[in-house]
């Protein structure tokens, strides 16, 4: 069968978009001109909102059994402990995971690659896109593996293959930013001593240091930038930054299982979708390290990109669908790599600014701040993607509670021990009410083959901001699409009308 879409890059994002697609049902070519998964990768950090995209996909227990949970951050500067964070269910009440996750990305990889796998879906590995054009009837593309060229037809084409996209540059769309002045490490070691299972950072004037546990290896993963002194050499080792490394982190290192430099770029895409085509995760924007923000986003480039392209192929939506996922995922991109690059500046920072941070606010006004449940509350949302919404976009409409058209579901524990998450592995559209749907909403969503879902009015629901009886359209990426206070029929149906939506029946709850 001819693929409906060929994906180019098999890092996070491109799995994630191949088995969501595959999920729904889309017929799926994933390459990428690597061998196999990744072996010096650098991302680590696993935040909730990807878990909770992964419990919808049947594997987030899988995923968290893999990692560590991050249960505190250490911080360090000129050799010495400056301050404890304490992580340790940080997001509770908030998610079905409040914590930050430790997995690396060549683990993570691999996990996805056996997902897809299970679901009949290969990697092409040794694999090359060469070109590729479009027109209003699709894209054909030209690969190459072992030598020979391999013709590929589909109806749309989605860059997932990194900083260097091929797919990007051959769109010739603009990829403004900047890189970091400093040359950064990456090794896999094994540390004397007890082991340690939470992150340990160095702050310090151009200066900066992280190490986190590795599960599978029994391993620390370092990430940092380049001594001055070590930076100059031609070809830089381990050895060559265990001298200035081992007292700022306060560790000794028995044995180095790979080592790895590279550069920092912050940049956006002009565009992420031209015609058939797609750029998503590294080929669309690339971060600092700040936050372990980078891998996580292009996951959720994937997940709101895999459904809209699904409808559409599937006759069930307009190709209106598609304009919304660079109008809803550019904004995002662009305002947290702005962010992460102020706030990684200010932490390497020779100036003012980076030592009152470094030696005030970080040792003395964090720890207490996180001391408080709002605080925690708030620093959660930060780091996690739970935050993340569409206010703007033509997809979302109306308020209800403090929840508006654009929001995430927020979580609502269930008196029987379930979750209204639970609704959410069909990977589809739905309809939330928490208290009682009125005789014309059931009837409505009867109608539209639209699944309908009540639930108890609880004090979780009232804390997580809901409003009593509103009607809440869950889009298939777990946002709120419309936020109806008083179930409103028309607003309802006039999503549908103008979307041309049709809806998968399923079970409704009621």
């Amino acid at each position: 069968m001819a693929p409906q879409v060929l994906i180019v890059g098999a890092g996070p994002t491109g799995l994630v978009l191949a088995i969501r697609l595959a999920r729904h049902g889309i017929a799926v070519r994933i390459v990428d001109q690597n061998s196999g998964p990744g072996q010096a990768s650098r991302a680590m950090a696993v935040h909730a909102r990807t878990l909770e995209f992964y419990r919808q996909l049947g594997f987030a227990d899988a995923v968290v059994d893999l990692g560590i949970k991050i249960e505190a951050i250490h911080l360090r500067e000129a050799g010495e402990d400056i301050a404890e964070l304490r992580l340790k269910d940080m997001g509770a009440g908030l998610s079905p995971y409040p914590f930050v996750l430790a997995f690396p990305q060549d683990d993570h990889e691999r996990f996805l690659v056996e997902q897809l796998e299970a679901l009949g879906v290969a990697v092409e590995w040794n694999t090359v896109l060469e070109a590729f054009t479009q027109d209003e009837w699709g894209v054909r593309a030209v690969l190459v593996r072992g030598g020979d060229r391999i013709a590929c037809s589909s109806v749309y084409l989605c860059g997932c293959d990194g900083a260097r996209s091929r797919v990007r540059e051959s769109l010739k769309l603009d990829f403004s930013g900047g890189t970091y002045d400093h040359l950064y490490y990456v090794a896999d070691v094994k540390t004397s001593g007890p082991e340690n299972r939470d992150l340990v950072g160095h702050l310090g004037p151009n200066t900066f240091a992280l190490m986190l546990p590795v599960r599978s290896r029994g391993m620390q993963r370092l990430i940092g930038i380049m001594p001055p002194q070590a930076e100059a050499l031609p070809e830089p080792g381990f050895e060559d930054i265990r001298p200035v490394l081992e007292p700022l982190l306060g560790i000794q290192v028995e044995q180095v299982n790979w080592f790895s430099t590279y550069r920092v770029h912050h940049r956006v895409a002009s565009q992420f979708r031209v015609g058939r085509c797609f750029v998503a995760g590294d080929a669309a924007h690339i971060h600092s390290p700040a936050g372990g923000q980078g891998m996580n986003t292009g996951i959720g480039d994937a997940v709101n990109l895999s459904w809209k392209l699904a409808l559409v192929l599937q006759g069930r939506g307009d190709h209106a669908l598609l304009d919304t996922y660079q109008a809803e995922r550019i904004v995002f991109a662009r305002r947290l790599v702005a962010t992460t690059d102020r706030a990684f500046q200010m932490i390497v920072s020779q100036g003012a600014g980076g030592q009152l941070l470094r030696s005030w606010l970080v040792p003395h006004v964090f720890p207490v701040l996180t001391g408080f449940t709002a605080a925690r509350r708030a620093l959660f949302k930060a780091l996690s993607q739970v935050q993340i919404h569409y206010p703007d976009s033509h997809l979302s409409g109306g308020r209800a509670g403090e929840v508006i058209g654009g929001d995430r579901l927020p979580w609502v524990p269930q008196p029987d021990g379930g979750d209204n998450f639970d609704a959410l592995q069909t990977l589809d559209w739905q309809l939330h009410v928490y208290g009682e749907p009125s005789p014309a909403l059931s009837v409505a969503a009867f109608e539209l083959s639209l699944p309908l879902h009540a639930y108890p009015w609880t004090d979780a629901a009232a804390d997580a901001g809901l409003l009593r009886d509103a009607a809440y359209l869950i889009r298939p990426d777990m946002h709120v699409a419309l936020a109806l206070p008083r179930q409103e029929l028309d607003s309802l149906r006039g999503m549908v009308a103008r979307y041309h939506l049709r809806f998968a029946p399923g079970k409704s709850e009621v």
